[in-house]
């Protein structure tokens, strides 16, 4: 799958995330961080059990579970405590003018 265009950075002056659905397998968040402006995108959903993680903390690069507390790092999915022991899937992602894409193959 090929660069897709899934949001615009003028979507991000009023919040920090957006959910993105690419296809019926794959929903993305869409993450940007405060102090260093970057986008990250990873799967919304946790490794630990299928709970969505568009509502859990972002604290630093730190994305926190809602449910359990399993903390992930949206820069590369990586799992950062427990009850998760899984990583969660990252995208990269590139940002041309207004336009954010991911790469979501």
């Amino acid at each position: 799958m090929p660069w897709t265009e899934i949001a615009s950075v003028s979507e991000f002056e009023a919040t920090d995330r957006k959910y993105c659905e690419i296809s019926d397998e794959i929903q993305i968040g869409l993450f940007k961080h405060e102090a260093d402006g970057k986008f990250y995108a990873v799967e919304i959903w946790c490794s630990h059990q299928r709970i969505s993680l568009m509502n859990g903390d972002l604290e630093d690069h730190e994305l926190m579970c809602p449910l359990h507390g399993a903390c992930f790092d949206i820069r590369d999915g990586k799992h950062l405590s427990l009850p998760a022991v899984k990583p969660i899937k990252s995208y990269p992602v590139k940002v041309e003018g207004d336009k954010i894409f991911v790469d979501a193959s």
